[in-house]
């Protein structure tokens, strides 16, 4: 499960702020990180139960289209399938409570003692600068396409580069098969600032520079780095954020022509950054956990409850229920294209 990373971070934000109220927060406040893991565990309801209604659908296609050899005698076709279906159905509640019950135990309570889970001191060190070059200087944060529009000018136009991020690099490769490597940036002292759209341009664009007015690539003191939609842009600036590649500081009258809401890193002071990077790396590291619990146990429980015993239903217990509910010889009658066949047949031998 994906997050919305720039979601994400803004609920961290007020769940942080709210927490602390009109305290000046000196410690990051661990009923943040259960707030946020709580909402995010919620999200995992909805694909699950997916998951167990696109199982149900594909074990009725399977029960009809076994039903279909039983064409010539459509009155047991269709008490078959009644009485098969119908038990399917029953499973499939019994399933989605388990379902349910295994989300609600995740929910009731956070094992924070637990062996994968990073802890808040590693949590804080993975969010320092010096430390995250150790714990995750080669996981890959983001992989894309990104148009260079500001160095591309005196070479006939903006080119079109496959972007891979990681925690300390920002790479370009000629094309996503990534062979031909043709720069890699590190992401130390950068930060993001928009750039206003060309006359003539469609796309969106943003750029990284260098907070100690260092060139950033080559003799260019800015990287523009332009993309079709303004949702991939924030999705790209989402994951900078990730990487510890902040926004530019902007003013107090930008910061509200813009809307408080969409700009709310901007207003972030130091200590709330830390620590939202901190709750960041918690839940990353807790949501883990659960995502790895809940894609072990989802196909256990869907075999144990509704595939397995469903198998043993028609063993067992189908034969059984056939004889009790209908008088057999209406069951065994013909169709009457199988009836008129057999007729033919007769005459011709």
């Amino acid at each position: 499960m994906e997050f919305d990373e720039k979601e994400l971070r803004r609920e961290i934000s007020y769940a942080i702020k709210n927490i602390h109220g009109i305290r000046t927060g000196l410690f990051t406040p661990d009923m943040a990180f259960e707030t946020i893991v709580k909402k995010q565990i919620l999200k995992i309801k909805e694909p699950s139960l997916k998951c167990v209604d696109m199982v149900i659908t594909e074990l009725i296609n399977t029960v009809r289209q076994c039903t279909k050899k039983l064409g010539q005698y459509p009155h047991l076709r269709e008490e078959m399938d009644r009485i098969v279906t119908t038990h399917i159905r029953d499973r499939e509640g019994r399933t989605k409570q388990q379902v349910m019950l295994l989300i609600d135990i995740e929910l009731s309570y956070m094992n924070t003692n637990h062996e994968d889970f990073i802890g808040f001191a590693n949590a804080q060190q993975r969010s320092s600068q010096m430390n995250k070059k150790k714990t995750s200087g080669n996981q890959v944060i983001r992989k894309g396409w990104l148009t260079i529009n500001n160095i591309g000018i005196m070479k006939g136009g903006a080119k079109e580069y496959w972007f891979v991020m990681t925690a300390e690099n920002l790479s370009w490769y000629k094309d996503d098969e990534e062979k031909e490597k043709k720069y890699m940036l590190p992401l130390d002292n950068l930060k993001l600032r928009d750039i206003e759209k060309g006359f003539m341009s469609s796309k969106h664009i943003f750029a990284l520079f260098n907070t100690e007015q260092r060139n950033v690539y080559k003799d260019y003191r800015q990287l523009e780095l332009a993309s079709e939609t303004q949702e991939e842009v924030d999705s790209w600036k989402a994951s900078f954020l990730r990487a510890g590649v902040y926004p530019e500081r902007v003013g107090q009258s930008e910061g509200e022509e813009n809307g408080s809401g969409d700009n709310f890193m901007h207003s972030m002071d130091p200590q709330l950054e830390r620590q939202g990077e901190t709750i960041r790396n918690l839940v990353d590291s807790y949501m883990g956990i659960v995502n790895k619990t809940i894609r072990d146990l989802m196909p256990k429980t869907i075999m144990h409850l509704m595939i397995i015993n469903t198998k043993d239903f028609i063993h067992s217990e189908l034969l059984a229920q056939l004889y009790s509910c209908a008088d057999q010889n209406i069951l065994m009658e013909e169709s009457p294209e199988q009836a008129q066949r057999r007729d033919e047949m007769l005459r011709m031998y």
